[in-house]
């Protein structure tokens, strides 16, 4: 049986973009890229939001020779994923191993889970997620910045009793924390 895996990089007070949609203050140094490059290695497929697949997508055919490692190995993790991207308005996906879905279907995704290891981003779809009880780990990662409201890292409305797996302090201020469920 595989596990299902949400990560989010968020400010201190929770959210993964402020009020205006930003996000820069959450790019990752190397020390951080490396290690989150590590924890979405062994992913058999990712599902994603339309909107963190916008962002993702990039990945596809950015340009990376001359680049950091991480950011070559980040690139090869990404493409060799296979991808699931839930949206009611894209026409359809501009990327390899890569398939539309209309719509989450907890069942769907319960399958997928007996077969693999799977990662989901996008704090929207990972809230279904949540509240179909699908998800095994979570990975947050908290940036010493507050943005003071904007999209939230965790669903609200849904209650979880956690056990916390692994911490881990980045020399950037970086912290990361791994709750299971």
């Amino acid at each position: 049986m595989g596990r299902l895996s949400y990560t989010a990089i968020a400010s201190l007070d929770g959210y993964v973009a402020d009020a205006d949609g930003r996000f820069g203050w959450s790019a990752p140094d190397e020390e951080v890229h490396a290690f989150v490059n590590d924890l979405e290695r062994p992913i058999g497929t990712q599902l994603l939001g339309r909107r963190m697949y916008e962002v993702l997508s990039v990945w596809e055919t950015m340009e990376v020779d001359g680049e950091p490692d991480v950011i070559r190995d980040f690139a090869e993790i990404w493409r060799g994923s296979d991808k699931v991207v839930y949206s009611r308005t894209l026409d359809s996906v501009a990327t390899a191993r890569t398939r539309l879905a209309r719509a989450f279907d907890a069942e769907e995704v319960r399958s997928l889970k007996a077969q693999h290891d799977l990662g989901i981003g996008g704090p929207e779809l990972a809230a279904e997620a949540f509240a179909a009880r699908l998800v095994d780990d979570i990975h947050l990662f908290l940036c010493p910045v507050i943005v003071g409201g904007g999209t939230a890292a965790l669903p609200a409305g849904v209650r979880l009793q956690l056990e916390l797996h692994d911490e881990r302090r980045f020399a950037n201020g970086v912290v990361y924390l791994h709750h299971r469920s």
